[in-house]
């Protein structure tokens, strides 16, 4: 028999729970469908017995009316109750009166965290033996693996009363999953409404057929051996705890109404749209025009980014979240049923053969078979042939929406056209690399300081690494002192110096494999958002002679990924100031991304240094550089202006180039004009309650939350687990991180395209209508994890 139940039933289920205006519609359709399987099979007649869904994330549960046809039963016929027993009438389904037995079925959901169905049935094999009064023994290892130790009887009281429901509460205490309830009939339960209906079949076929053996050969019925029940036993006990977990360790979930209306992106961009028209053209365009944003020439550095706002519309509650994220991390892993998940496998397997053959090919010639570690998916790379704007098309020809973006850069969206256009037209006059001066270099440095104007020079540099690099090399010789502290977990290139404590918090050198140990030799970390260890770190540092710099992610490591508190940067400002040590932002993700002004523009906070890359050229290569205040940048001057030593090695015969500098002098532009930023974040913040919205109706414990247009959805909590713990992350960081890389190859495999399954970034390519459809494809994906 198949214990995952009958996939039409999966079939007839809607994936839009938004469609009406009937409240818990994922679980009355649920007890339908059990319902409609069966009276299908026989189990149920006309209107005997009953059958429940535990309503996910709530104390209720939908369960069949009172003396109701269940051949012409509807999803608004099913009835609330509460876990009292008591009827919730919610004015959206027809209000019939609930199941005599709802107090029954209370108790068993108060009394089984793990249990989420329930099935009563009067049918006729089983009832003989609750006439017999005669309980099951353990027959085969197949029974006790699914119903438990025995099939017992439940001693017999009144249908509908108090006594029959603490009767049978005091059995299901035992773990058992099927009881015979004396004079009455069966009670089956299941971790999900499958289950409970093959539990019910499974005790049908198992009492057919001990009563053909008691009728036969009554004294001779042989059992299983005792050590193969225990085992069967075991295992399922190991099932029911971990479902048991995901409700027990869960924490309320955010609830978002079927009717609430979405933020909008094409409001917003509509908006600018307004004001473009019906405005002369900013500083930004004055700039531009000028050539010039001084102060002198154009209008005050960051009066332009202020005006134009930032992408984070209401920053997140770092409690609220980190609450949760250690919920999920402390329930068993919730991914995709077996069968759904062979079925993702299936399409890469037969829908992207042609990403499948260049890059098995490209193992060859390439170490690993592709360039980025961007493009390690799982089951294996997808190779791109088209972006445009919020999709990307594979060798295969398949559409995907793009919430990858290259990793952040392309807020405008990929491959933008104007900006496209204008390179070529600088391209073609000077082509991409000349080794001498060009305009663009300085042209990218003053709308840089325009719009952060805390970026009073700035040096471009190959990469975010080599920024990084650079900005460490540089505030060691600007301070004279060795030391620096970073925010274990974050990820600040793979310089010798950063590749410490990288991804997971406390692992030290953990990834530091060819590097030796004198490079890491003078690197700290602190745990994320721990200022007592910070200022610990800090003095500990000054017996060795000092804090050269502390380097953050504003927004918290891994772009936001253990979100750091509001107040936490102007925290960490003073308490580089009161040690001497300078502050270094990186900003390779966040810089343009959360608005012109970045994060420091945002948060209100000034570094010393600032490290962009990404968008700083508009997704066009060689994206990377340094800026900051004068007198520290000094010591990065090329040339001969300055006295002999002064100043570090740094370079890059493709640093400034005319391509890149020209390409994000455009960008950063073109983000201006269209206020690219607020636009994507406003994307980023209706895809996030979308998903909080599908998170809630599924009852799933996954996490969702934004950044403006920086989207996290963690299903597994891998990124969450750290050396404070170490038992927990050698044990489950496989584990974890292979559900990950699951649901994202689901994700792809619905036509979605994220960062290792966990982020996303959104474009101002990304409309209401782009992010709808997102939704509805994420909506397919949730409706295949375990237990839904």
């Amino acid at each position: 028999m198949d214990p995952t139940g009958d996939r039409a039933v999966r079939a007839r289920r809607p994936t839009d729970h938004r469609r009406n205006a009937v409240q818990h519609r994922l679980s009355r359709q649920h007890v339908v469908d059990m319902c409609r399987t069966m009276l299908a099979r026989g189990y149920l007649k006309a209107t005997e017995g009953n059958v429940s869904v535990r309503v996910p994330g709530h104390r209720l549960y939908a369960v069949t009316p009172s003396n109701y046809d269940y051949d012409r039963m509807r999803v608004e016929d099913i009835c609330i109750v509460d876990f009292d027993g008591m009827h919730v009438p919610d004015g959206s389904g027809a209000d019939l009166k609930p199941s005599i037995e709802c107090g029954m079925h209370a108790n068993i959901y108060r009394e089984r965290p793990d249990v989420n169905a329930i099935v009563h049935t009067h049918q006729p094999y089983a009832s003989a033996l609750a006439f017999l009064r005669r309980p099951i023994p353990a027959l085969t290892d197949e029974q006790v693996r699914f119903l438990g130790r025995e099939v017992a009887i439940i001693d017999y009281a009144p249908s509908g009363t108090g006594f029959l429901a603490r009767n049978v509460q005091k059995k299901v205490a035992s773990g058992d999953n099927a009881f015979i309830i004396a004079n009455h009939g069966v009670v089956a339960v299941g971790t999900d409404p499958d289950r409970a209906v093959f539990n019910m079949a499974l005790l049908e076929k198992v009492s057919i057929a001990y009563l053909l053996a008691l009728t036969t050969e009554a004294g001779k019925v042989h059992t299983i051996p005792t050590a193969i029940r225990e085992i069967a036993f075991s295992k399922l006990r190991a099932d029911e705890k971990r479902i048991a977990a995901q409700l027990t360790e869960a924490v309320e979930p955010l609830r978002v109404p079927a009717d609430e209306a979405l933020p909008s992106a094409d409001v917003t961009a509509a908006e600018v749209a307004a004001r473009t028209t019906s405005t002369t053209p900013g500083a930004a365009a004055s700039a531009a025009g000028s050539g010039t944003a001084d102060d002198e020439a154009g209008g005050a550095p960051g009066i332009e980014s202020a005006r134009l706002g930032y992408a984070i519309s209401e920053y997140p509650d770092v409690d609220d979240v980190m609450r949760r994220l250690k919920a999920l991390t402390a329930q068993p892993v919730r991914g995709l049923r077996h069968d759904a998940m062979l079925d993702v496998l299936n399409y890469f397997d037969t829908k992207c053969r042609a990403s499948k053959e260049i890059t098995e090919r490209a193992k060859r010639r390439i170490p690993g078979g592709v360039q980025h570690n961007l493009a390690f998916n799982y089951p294996f790379p997808l190779a791109v042939d088209k972006a445009d704007g919020a999709y990307l098309v594979d060798r295969d020809g398949n559409t995907y929406i793009d919430f990858l973006q290259a990793g952040g850069p392309t807020i405008l969206g990929s491959n933008y056209g104007p900006v496209n256009e204008r390179v070529a037209e600088v391209v073609r006059d000077s082509g991409p690399v000349t080794g001498l001066f060009h305009e663009y270099e300085l042209k990218l440095a003053e709308i840089i300081h325009l719009f952060m104007p805390h970026v009073e020079m700035y040096r471009s540099l190959g990469s975010g690494t080599e920024a990084v690099m650079a900005a460490v090399r540089g505030a060691r010789a600007f301070t004279g002192k060795k030391m620096v502290i970073k925010v274990g977990g974050a990820y600040h290139g793979w310089s010798d110096t950063m590749v410490y404590g990288l991804r997971v918090p406390g692992t030290y050198r953990m990834n530091a494999k060819g590097i030796p140990f004198g490079a890491t030799a003078r690197t700290r970390e602190a745990f994320p958002h721990d200022l007592g260890q910070l200022k610990r770190k800090l003095i500990e540092n000054r017996l060795r002679g000092g804090t050269a710099a502390v380097v953050v992610e504003p927004v918290g490591p891994e772009s936001g990924t253990r979100p750091a508190p509001r107040d936490f940067n102007a925290r960490v400002r003073e308490l580089c100031d009161e040690f001497g040590a300078l502050l270094i932002f990186d900003e390779v993700v966040t810089g343009f991304r959360l608005g012109l002004g970045g994060a420091a523009g945002y948060f209100g906070v000034t570094p010393d240094l600032t490290v962009l890359g990404k968008a700083v050229s508009g997704g066009y290569p060689m994206a990377g550089g340094v800026g900051g205040r004068a007198d520290v940048m000094a010591v990065f001057g090329s040339g001969l202006d300055g006295r002999s030593g002064a100043h570090i090695q740094v370079g890059g015969t493709l640093s400034a180039n005319p391509l890149s500098c020209a390409a994000g002098y455009f960008a950063i532009e073109e983000m201006a004009r269209t206020n690219a930023p607020v636009i994507a974040g406003r994307a980023g913040d209706r895809l996030t309650r979308g998903l909080q919205r599908l998170i809630d109706s599924y009852g799933l414990p996954y996490v969702a939350y934004n950044q403006g247009s920086i989207v996290h959805l963690e299903c597994s909590g891998v990124m969450l687990l750290d050396m404070r713990n170490p038992v927990k992350l050698l044990k489950e960081n496989k584990a974890r991180k292979r559900l990950m890389e699951q649901m994202g190859a689901a994700y792809t495999a619905h036509g979605i395209v994220t960062l290792a399954g966990s982020r996303m970034y959104t474009s101002m390519a990304d409309t209401d209508e782009v992010i709808d459809d997102a939704l509805a494809r994420f909506d397919r994906v949730f409706a295949l994890v375990e237990g839904v």
